[in-house]
């Protein structure tokens, strides 16, 4: 995420802000222009009380971001609207990270058959199975409940487990199907995470059926997750990369600079591939490197607090040459600039 300012008087303001600390300005965020804009007598989004929303909106009222949820708890839900609230926050920092990558959000109420939608799901009176199906991603609000969200992980033996995590893996699913599927790039994917065409219900229960204590994922993948099946082997990667970036431009827009060590990431792209990628300004090499300097500070930093690592992650040679894929399949989707 990066740094914004107040348009008025200049002073440092945050992405979830409504208002300038130091001058009074009501702001709200202008997707278009991807800024901190005065809000100068006109509507924020109609869910600016619900989802304490400070976008400006798109259509009907609604900004572009909260036109993606197609269900949410109802009103007599408290606990559920509570929840709901602290996941529109976190897919509002999904959005303009996709926005700023040039990745496609479509709402499904524009397509129908391919578009996007987000089910926020309360779990205090049915069960909901947080997941994706075909453009659809289903979220259990009750993983915005720290304690129920850490039950879980330690439950599930995960390093790591947030909202903003859980957005990220399940909207992967669905840039496999828009960005990866039927394209050029299907031979390459399942040249490094497999055939997804292998039965998905079979390979999860084999997956649960060896245990959490296994570990002979670790050289070929970046969690015990990802090892399932190739298409959760894609959404960990995907989100991991989105991690990744995330984390070093919010670095970067804080001064934050690390020197690490001259690693050796010259993993090769296929070079024999119809589809070249559009060269991203920052290369996947010089993201490596960054990363590999920065998660490095930040584990220390945690520990220094008494926390656990920040970054509990290993990222070997193969997931490596996964990220790499993931990078260029992303930054393929940016316009060459004329």
């Amino acid at each position: 995420m990066r740094a914004f300012a107040c348009p008025t008087c200049r002073s440092l303001v945050f992405f979830d802000n409504d208002v300038c600390l130091t001058c009074d300005t009501v702001l709200a965020y202008d997707r278009p222009s991807q800024q901190l804009v005065a809000l100068d007598g006109r509507d924020r989004c109609r869910n600016a009380v619900l989802a304490h929303c400070n976008w400006l909106p798109e259509h009907d009222g609604y900004c572009g971001s909260c036109r993606l949820t197609r269900t949410r708890p109802n009103d007599n839900d408290p606990a559920g609207l509570a929840a709901f609230a602290v996941t529109e926050a976190a897919k509002r920092m999904l959005v303009f990270q996709l926005d700023h990558l040039g990745l496609p959000t479509t709402p499904r109420s524009e397509d129908p058959e391919g578009g996007l939608a987000f089910d926020l799901l309360s779990s205090a009176n049915e069960h909901v199975i947080t997941g994706h199906a075909s453009g659809i991603v289903t979220i259990d609000l009750a993983e915005g409940d720290d304690a129920h969200r850490e039950a879980m992980r330690v439950d599930l033996a995960e390093p790591y487990r947030t909202m903003l995590g859980h957005l990220r893996h399940e909207i992967g699913h669905w840039y496999w199907e828009v960005l990866i599927d039927g394209t050029p790039y299907l031979d390459r994917f399942r040249d490094l995470f497999g055939d997804e065409r292998a039965d998905y219900a079979q390979a999860l229960e084999e997956h649960y059926g060896k245990g959490t204590s296994t570990t002979d994922w670790k050289d070929t993948h970046v969690s015990h997750y990802a090892a399932a099946h190739p298409w959760e082997d894609w959404a960990e990667t995907f989100a991991h990369y989105l991690h990744i970036r995330d984390t070093t431009q919010t670095a970067a827009e804080w001064g934050v600079h690390t020197d690490g060590p001259d690693l050796d990431l010259s993993v090769a792209w296929d070079a024999t591939l119809d589809v070249d990628p559009v060269e991203d300004p920052h290369s996947f090499d010089e993201l490596a490197r960054s990363w590999t300097a920065l998660q490095l500070v930040l584990n220390a930093l945690n520990r220094s607090m008494g926390k656990d690592d920040l970054y509990p992650f290993v990222l070997t040679p193969p997931v490596l040459e996964k990220l790499r894929f993931a990078h260029n399949v992303i930054t393929s989707q940016r316009p060459v600039a004329a």
